[in-house]
């Protein structure tokens, strides 16, 4: 049985040269490397000018291309004036829209011929059309053409009044406004 398991006193052979130099050359490298790796970011601390997002510069001047100007010139009917009749006073009329209302008539007009009887009671055109859905735990969900929201008192409403209420009346909840309107479900 000792036959099988003979043990080798035998030392291994000489390693080959070109062995050796092959491990000596991914010594060398590996030592640089890991150098490199361990320097590189002292450099780059102690060089910091050299590194990052430089700020784009600003200068008041630009160098327009030095070419010839064009020999027509396109210009917008716009920009060009109308011709004048001299003959013709100046007109105090501005001709440009600003789509505002004077508070007074005019000239010696009084001021009640244009005014607009206000009528706080009058809703507000296109004013946004909402709905009571339920009402449970302290919040309401109401609907309007856009969609569903769940709201509470002193939340924004859909014609941007708040929720001042919650009540139940005569068995049924409705939703009482700042405004003071009342919604029903």
């Amino acid at each position: 049985m000792t036959d099988e398991f003979e043990l080798d006193d035998e030392e291994p052979g000489p390693v080959a040269k070109s062995e050796r130099s092959g491990e000596r050359v991914f010594t060398v490298v590996g030592f640089l490397l890991a150098s490199a790796a361990a320097f590189f970011p002292w450099y780059v601390f102690f060089n910091q000018e050299n590194f990052g997002i430089t700020p784009m510069g600003y200068a008041d001047t630009r160098d327009l291309p030095e070419i010839p100007g064009r020999a027509m010139v396109t210009v917008s009917p716009l920009a060009i004036p109308d011709e004048k009749d001299e003959s013709a006073p100046a007109s105090a009329f501005d001709p440009i829209v600003t789509a505002t209302v004077p508070e007074s008539g005019g000239q010696g007009s009084s001021s009640s011929s244009f005014a607009v009887s206000a009528d706080p009671s009058q809703t507000f055109p296109g004013k946004p059309q909402y709905r009571l859905l339920h009402v449970a735990n302290g919040r309401a969900l109401i609907e309007d053409k856009s969609g569903m929201y769940i709201v509470r008192i002193g939340s924004v409403l859909p014609d941007n009044s708040r929720l001042a209420t919650l009540e139940q009346r005569e068995g049924k909840w409705v939703i009482v406004t700042s405004n003071g309107e009342v919604i029903q479900r």
